[in-house]
């Protein structure tokens, strides 16, 4: 029970850390004149996951490649399954053509590369993720970002809220505290979820897609949810199929780079099931009236996580 209140306490300092490092990275960019938009691409993508990150980069030095792998394909299909179901349940959410024609099918592709990364020999060892592995990755992420920056461009994304300016001192000292609060409780639950597999007598893959899955998608449930009852569902959808694609090609490319992360038996079910979480956004969207995920499909994505959950809890 400690370690499980002790990851609780993780989580809390990791969903502060983040906040304190939007507000202030947003005040400063405000300050600086930077345009919103600039901001909510770079400073808020950045803000949501950077649970995952932190909690990545703490594993891949550690060595708990598990958890790091499990980490990102869990939080990937909360975000799909849980996050999008239960925001759909609030409000309709209307994807923007530009997320259907590609945020999502990248998504798709992101997970995919995972499954194969990890199963099939290119270069290195079999059976992981190798440097050069993360490096593509990167490179994808790289090829992501030069994408949206075109978008931005073209006026194709929304304009997030006015930022208000604040000063330097302020926005420095939000930072440097956000990100000091990320960095503890990423150790915190990196260091109680390897002892609480220990101690369950489970694999770290079990705790790593399942509570701390759970955990580091915390910041995009609470914007995809509160963006729902707004009705500003672009904010929804793009939330978390931007979150999705950051968290494999940056953050599980970066901590393959840090440390090879070599396979895990639940690999293939894992990354099968992030994939088809975006595959079946695709087609609802994709095939439905105006590009809109609605309570029906909601209740399904809820329904098939349920499925899944079941069948980790059933194979313990």
């Amino acid at each position: 029970m400690i370690h499980f209140l002790l990851i609780v306490v993780g989580f809390v300092f990791l969903t502060g850390g983040a906040n304190l490092l939007v507000n202030g990275a947003s005040g400063m960019a405000a300050k600086m004149k930077i345009p919103p938009l600039v901001v909510g691409l770079t400073v808020v993508a950045f803000g949501t996951s950077a649970p995952e990150l932190l909690v990545n980069v703490v594993a891949a030095i550690k060595g708990s490649s598990q958890i790091a792998i499990t980490n990102v394909l869990g939080s990937n299909s909360i975000n799909t399954f849980v996050i999008l179901g239960v925001s759909a349940l609030f409000y309709p959410l209307v994807a923007q053509k530009s997320t259907v024609r590609a945020e999502i099918p990248l998504s798709l592709f992101a997970a995919l590369s995972v499954l194969v990364l990890g199963t099939v020999k290119f270069v290195g060892k079999a059976n992981e993720l190798s440097l050069l592995d993360g490096v593509f990755l990167l490179v994808c992420f790289a090829g992501f970002i030069g994408y949206t920056v075109g978008l931005a461009g073209k006026g194709e994304l929304p304009v997030p809220e006015e930022t208000k300016p604040t000063t330097i001192g302020k926005a420095v000292f939000l930072v440097v505290g956000g990100l000091v609060a990320l960095g503890l409780g990423a150790e915190v639950v990196v260091r109680s979820a390897v002892r609480m597999a220990a101690q369950w007598g489970v694999s770290e893959s079990v705790i790593g897609v399942t509570i701390v899955a759970l955990g580091t998608s915390l910041p995009e449930l609470a914007t995809s949810v509160v963006a729902a009852i707004k009705k500003e569902a672009d904010i929804a959808v793009g939330n978390i199929i931007g979150s999705n694609i950051f968290n494999v090609f940056f953050v599980l490319g970066l901590s393959a780079v840090i440390r090879p992360l070599p396979a895990y038996p639940n690999l293939i079910a894992d990354a099968s099931v992030a994939a088809l979480g975006s595959l079946m956004v695709l087609l609802f969207v994709g095939l439905g009236k105006k590009r809109t995920l609605n309570r029906r499909h909601g209740i399904v994505l809820l329904l098939i996580y349920a499925v899944y959950l079941a069948w980790i809890i059933y194979t313990l």
